[in-house]
């Protein structure tokens, strides 16, 4: 059993040994752990905690542009410095274009790979199920596209009545 895994199960035991042996919610346990100073997250794990944190709320910055496109305000790129894969991120208006270039190219990569596993499922459904009337997939999105900006264009001239 890893380390940290059986320093966990520890202070499970000393709570229960100390304070309550009864069914007892992990709340009331880790509130005691911490107050006791028997659980210290190390510098490492709260950095990555703010890390994580932070690039949730990043891929949620939007902004509004002059013809009321929503967009995206922060940007990812994923790369390889020094051996290890970062993600590096900037202001999609601050960015260099190659910048740009290169997380618009990721995106679309994950586009593709999500499109791929749907038309394994629905493959594999229609080999195993799909009988005389197979599911349909259409790959191509430049209709649903299209209709998403029409309907952004009757929100904005509703929004501008």
């Amino acid at each position: 059993m890893a380390k940290f895994s059986q320093q966990m199960i520890d202070v499970f035991d000393r709570y229960a040994a100390e304070v309550d042996d009864s069914p007892t919610p992990l709340e009331d346990v880790a509130n005691w752990a911490v107050a006791n100073g028997l659980y210290k997250p190390n510098l490492k794990t709260l950095v990555q905690m703010c890390r994580e944190d932070m690039a949730d709320a990043l891929r949620q910055d939007v902004r509004i542009d002059e013809e009321g496109r929503t967009y995206r305000a922060k940007l990812s790129v994923r790369m390889s410095v020094g051996g290890s894969q970062l993600s590096l991120w900037a202001d999609a208006d601050l960015a260099p274009r190659s910048f740009i270039e290169k997380s618009t190219h990721q995106r679309r990569r994950q586009i593709a790979g999500d499109c791929f596993k749907l038309k394994q499922d629905v493959d594999h459904f229609n080999f195993a199920r799909g009988g005389p009337n197979p599911i349909q997939l259409i790959l191509n999105f430049t209709d649903d596209v299209a209709e998403l900006e029409a309907e952004r264009r009757a929100e904005q001239d509703d929004e501008a009545a």
